[in-house]
């Protein structure tokens, strides 16, 4: 799906703005009416009040590669007008257009609540500490704005996680026509993810691709610590074996595609930043099968 995807861009069948449609169809429609059908239709009381818990796993992890972070961007000696965007990159992850679809076709419907319970952590990561991080890197003062934090927090893919837990928790059992739209619409979410990947990396070209302390730094710690951490504090716990893999798959995934954004937003380097996410992106397609390989085993 992603190489078709890749093809269609290449054929000019999409436009410059079809990769922002297809995201906001991901992000605000699709993906929303997934997270609901899935929760009320495949999940119990039981099953998500033992999930909640497990929330701290993402937390450690990403505390621990933040701290880390800080020590890379010193010893590499990354310039302070990146050092922000560096370690942002370095501690966040992109567990929606990559992630989830990545998860959906390995392990199936029955993963979903540990993607959403990394994605809760991930995103509340990234729109708090991430950003005020991209942001002491560009030219005015930092301001925290808390409406517009909780706005990109409370996200429409996380507010229809939390309504698929009410209708689970009150016993709602929503109507048959409305489960069928739910459904249909909600199936978009996977191939969108893959061809949204696949326009943005011929979007960004090959040739783009560079390596440099600037680049290896966030890619080792994206691909080879970030998994190495959360296998360490899942290697002795008391957790099902499935949630193991899709944390370490998680935490294993390319730079947010939300970095660009942002440091755009703020003055901040969003050309390093758009390379980053190329090149982990493209790099996450050689990773993840041999990361499959060693998880598995």
């Amino acid at each position: 799906m992603v190489a078709i995807g890749y093809g269609l861009a290449s054929a000019k069948w999409f436009t410059d703005k079809s990769g922002q449609i297809i995201a906001r169809i991901v992000t605000q429609v699709a993906l929303p009416m997934y997270m609901v059908n899935t929760i009320t239709h495949d999940f119990t009381k039981g099953e998500l009040i033992r999930l909640l818990p497990e929330i701290k796993f993402p937390i450690v992890s990403m505390l621990v590669l933040f701290a880390i972070s800080v020590g890379f961007a010193r010893a590499l000696g990354i310039r302070k007008n990146r050092r922000g965007l560096f370690q942002s990159m370095f501690f966040n992850s992109n567990t929606v257009f990559v992630g989830l679809p990545i998860n959906m076709a390995l392990f199936g419907v029955k993963s979903l609540p540990y993607v959403l319970v990394y994605y809760m952590v991930n995103t509340t990561f990234f729109w708090t500490l991430g950003t005020y991080l991209i942001q002491r890197d560009g030219e005015g003062a930092w301001k925290f704005d808390i409406r517009a934090t909780l706005s990109k927090v409370f996200s429409p893919p996380l507010l229809g996680f939390i309504l698929g837990i009410i209708f689970v928790w009150t016993d709602v059992k929503l109507p048959t026509f409305v489960v069928s739209d739910l459904q249909y619409i909600g199936n978009l979410t996977v191939p969108l993810s893959m061809f949204f990947i696949g326009i943005a990396v011929q979007r960004a070209g090959l040739r783009n691709m560079e390596f440099n302390k600037y680049s290896l730094g966030i890619l080792f710690g994206r691909f080879i610590l970030a998994p190495i951490v959360m296998f360490f504090l899942l290697w002795k716990a008391d957790v099902p074996h499935l949630m193991k893999q899709v944390f370490i798959l998680q935490s294993a995934m390319p730079v947010m595609t939300n970095a660009p954004v942002v440091a755009s937003l703020y003055g901040a380097d969003a050309d390093y930043a758009a390379i980053m996410v190329t090149e982990s992106t493209i790099l996450s397609l050689v990773v993840v099968p041999i990361l499959m390989t060693l998880i598995n085993n």
